[in-house]
């Protein structure tokens, strides 16, 4: 059901940034309540992506003046997307299917040795990648044409040695991604060249996170409140999962581009890596505090950011409004509005196996697991039209530019 716009659960200091015709569940806005209610939580806000998880909710940022807690960010640590423009125009179906089934067949460390893969990808993200003997030429370029992350230097990486470079590349399951879209219609056609992108051209999304390493961190720190210097082990940790999850974004970005035959410097026109599930340190209501994002996409200054689909529905680019009031945060997706047994039941019976390869929009979809077809399809997420216009109704985000889905892969 949808939660009351006046919900009475909701402390002074927590809101919900959804319009009312944005489907809300009523467990997810309890659950924004109770971690509204923690000690030492100054703001909270739930985004109109919000639904409920394992106790904490997502799709929600949560700012705390004087802790971390670890379990807001849980075992998805540093999931995030990954956006590559490109110049491509055109890319024949049948062959970019057939191509990008190879790409994730194809291993592109191979001849890397691992444990100098995990140190320089723990230590230096994207970047690292670089730096690593028997990394593909065209791959070692586009890792040595990455940003500096902003990130604190990385924690210690002991207790996560322990074979998780091997998934390195992997997309993951849930809602997590790998996809080519189209640039649809512009509404920001200043803000969409200065990110490279055009309207009618191919760009990769990649929507993945840190995959068993995440994991690792959420158990390893579990239940922990962790205050002043008791926090620096936690975030330097954190700081190394996120590193980890850039990297895995940039190898699947690779595959994709590879399988588009845009891996070269000149095609490719722009492109961004965001975090959805980080901790940081930013000004609120005069002073610093914790921000803890939930499947929550920064969007700080004039920056892009991105909140995403379904294989059925666009993502959309959009351009930060620096908005405190949000946490400097928008959704990161459509949201759910179907459990994935709820899914698996109500979509298997309306329609047939063949249907679930091939969305309303044209585009195809790559996946071999039919549990996942099912509680993935697009009838299990919001629509994204309201979520975005409640974004831009709540002075958030302005919307630059849809991403319409051509060919998703999931795992």
């Amino acid at each position: 059901m949808k939660a009351p716009a006046d919900s009475a659960v909701l402390p002074a200091h927590a809101r919900l940034v959804a319009r009312d015709d944005v489907w809300l569940e009523g467990n997810a806005v309890q659950q924004l309540a109770r971690v509204a209610a923690l000690p030492g939580c100054v703001r909270a806000v739930g985004m109109p992506d919000l639904h409920a998880g394992r106790g904490i909710p997502i799709g929600a940022a949560f700012a705390f003046a004087d802790r971390v807690v670890p379990e807001l960010i849980g075992g998805d640590a540093g999931c995030g997307v990954r956006l590559v423009a490109t110049s491509i125009g055109r890319a024949a179906p049948d062959v970019l299917e057939r191509r990008a089934r190879q790409a994730m067949e194809d291993e592109p460390l191979a001849e890397c040795d691992p444990r100098a893969v995990f140190e320089r990808v723990w230590e230096r993200g994207a970047r690292g990648l670089a730096e690593i003997d028997g990394v593909p030429e065209a791959l070692a370029r586009l890792a040595a044409a990455e940003p500096e992350d902003g990130l604190r230097p990385s924690g210690d990486a002991s207790p996560y040695r322990a074979g998780y470079e091997g998934a390195l590349g992997s997309i993951g399951g849930g809602n997590h991604f790998l996809e080519v879209a189209r640039v649809g219609a512009l509404r920001d056609p200043a803000s969409a060249k200065a990110l490279g992108l055009s309207a009618g051209e191919l760009v990769v999304v990649a929507h993945s996170g840190s995959r068993g390493l995440g994991g690792a961190l959420g158990q390893r720190w579990g239940g922990a409140v962790l205050q002043g210097d008791a926090a620096e082990p936690y975030l330097g940790e954190l700081a190394g999962a996120c590193r980890f999850a850039q990297a895995n974004r940039l190898l699947l970005a690779y595959r994709m581009l590879r399988a588009l035959g845009a891996s070269r410097a000149s095609t490719i026109t722009g492109g961004l890596d965001l975090t959805h599930n980080d901790v940081a340190r930013e000004a609120v209501g005069g002073e610093l505090a914790w921000v803890h994002r939930k499947g929550a996409a920064p969007a700080r200054g004039s920056d892009f950011t991105v909140v995403l689909g379904s294989r059925g529905a666009p993502s959309w680019v959009m351009r930060a409004r620096d908005a405190e009031a949000g946490l400097r945060s928008v959704a990161h997706g459509a949201g759910r509005k179907m459990g994935r047994g709820e899914a698996r039941e109500k979509i298997a019976a309306r329609y047939r196996r063949r249907e679930l390869a091939r969305t309303e929009l044209g585009g195809r979809v790559v996946c071999d697991d039919a549990a996942l077809l099912l509680e993935e399809h697009p009838d299990a997420y919001k629509p994204i039209e309201p979520v975005i216009e409640s974004l831009v109704e709540a002075g958030l985000a302005t919307p630059v530019a849809p991403l319409v889905p051509v060919l998703t892969v999931k795992r």
